[in-house]
């Protein structure tokens, strides 16, 4: 990768990413532990000063480090189907296998709390391990979102159930929740969003300065630091740097020719590897709808409101619509030349609608689009052969 300038930020984030793990490890001796989905209003447990950890950001990692097919594998020796969520699959087995799982494994969760806004698999996920653990388990049901915005009862229901999940947390751990904790996490969260979205932003740049494989990288706090004051502080020093490019006129694929936008999660075990034919042709990846996923705001003043209006309004729980929408604007934004999407076995709420996203991406904006089968931490689902022919065959369409 010699020839592709690394941005230092991202080794940043990546020494804070090693300390989140160590730090909660030992920490749990001492304070309540929570395992949390992705899209679950994580302010309210960092402000109750409860620690939390993402199986899903762990199953990534499980796959970025090759480890996933091996637990994949216990997994299913036990039982659990082959077509489930690789990300389930990999930490089940590292439930079950702690031995052979990266970091020995997570700490033995206290909690467990489970929000329906991403996918089904989540709820099962958390049932399984909550007889695994023999531990409580919270489930904050998220109605699939039809309208933009929400109705007005879908927004009321979800702001009831995060007050039911205050009560619930502090039954179960003793500790009660300040309100003025719970705003300056809130605003922290807030804070990092808006630096988030101008991070993203710096892709209409030409060059673009950053692709899309450094932005998987750089998530990782928007994601599990969510509330913090170290997320504020990782996308603070990425923006700076990122401004010094733009002002030398530095991009992330030098010689850049063509604009592409990536549509789902990355191949977590081929991250830099499978986008490197792309930058040898001069490609970059100026935007995804993997990371812009994390860029919607949360509301300070009415806390319950916008946290029920945020974690309702996650990409993957809105109607096929309201995506659409959302990827053709991306593309006119950023100005892209053709799309890649991922089509995810994993990930089957992220995937369903590509085909007909395709059409129309291809009828309304002219746009070429490449559909690859592959999978975010399985790697017996990915056909190297037969992908670079299709990359070749679509790089030369451009």
């Amino acid at each position: 990768m010699s020839r592709y300038p690394r941005l230092q930020s991202l080794q940043e984030i990546s020494e804070v990413m090693k300390r989140y793990y160590v730090q909660r490890s030992i920490m749990a001796r001492l304070r309540p532990v929570a395992y949390v989905t992705s899209g679950a209003p994580v302010e309210i447990l960092e402000a109750m000063g409860i620690l939390t950890l993402y199986p899903e950001n762990y199953g990534a990692l499980c796959g970025a480090q090759g480890a996933a097919v091996g637990l994949c594998q216990v997994s299913e020796s036990a039982g659990y189907p082959a077509d489930l969520c690789s990300y389930a699959r990999s930490h089940l087995g590292a439930a079950m296998s702690p031995k052979q799982a990266p970091l020995h494994g997570l700490p033995r969760p206290d909690l467990l709390v489970c929000c329906t806004n991403i996918c089904g698999t989540v709820l099962k996920w958390y049932e399984a391990l909550a007889e695994v653990y023999r531990v409580p388990l919270f489930v904050l049901d998220v109605p699939f979102q039809r309208t933009t915005p929400p109705e007005p009862h879908i927004v009321a229901y979800v702001s009831e159930q995060l007050h039911e999940l205050i009560a619930w947390l502090q039954a179960h751990t003793g500790r009660r929740l300040k309100q003025e904790r719970l705003r300056q996490t809130l605003q922290y969260a807030r804070e990092a969003v808006s630096l988030w979205q101008e991070i993203l932003a710096f892709g209409q740049h030409r060059p673009s300065p950053i692709n899309a494989p450094d932005l998987f990288v750089a998530m990782a706090p928007i994601v599990t630091l969510r509330g913090t004051r170290k997320a504020v502080e990782c996308y603070r020093h990425l923006k700076a740097e990122l401004e010094e490019r733009v002002a030398r006129g530095i991009g992330a694929v030098p010689g850049e020719r063509y604009r592409l936008l990536w549509d789902n999660i990355a191949i977590w075990y081929r991250l830099y590897r499978f986008f490197r034919p792309f930058m040898d042709a001069g490609a970059c990846f100026v935007a995804d709808t993997y990371t812009n996923a994390w860029t919607v705001a949360l509301e300070v003043d009415e806390p319950f409101t916008g946290m029920a209006l945020a974690y309702t309004g996650v990409f993957i729980n809105l109607d096929l619509s309201t995506r659409l929408q959302t990827i053709m604007k991306l593309a006119r934004r950023f100005q892209v030349d053709g799309v890649v999407m991922h089509a995810n076995r994993s990930c089957k709420p992220f995937s369903i609608t590509q085909y007909e996203v395709r059409e129309a991406l291809r009828a309304e904006l002219g746009l070429p689009v490449l559909i690859l089968e592959a999978d975010m931490t399985d790697s017996r689902l990915y056909n190297d052969g037969a992908i670079q022919e299709r990359i070749a065959a679509f790089l030369e369409s451009l």
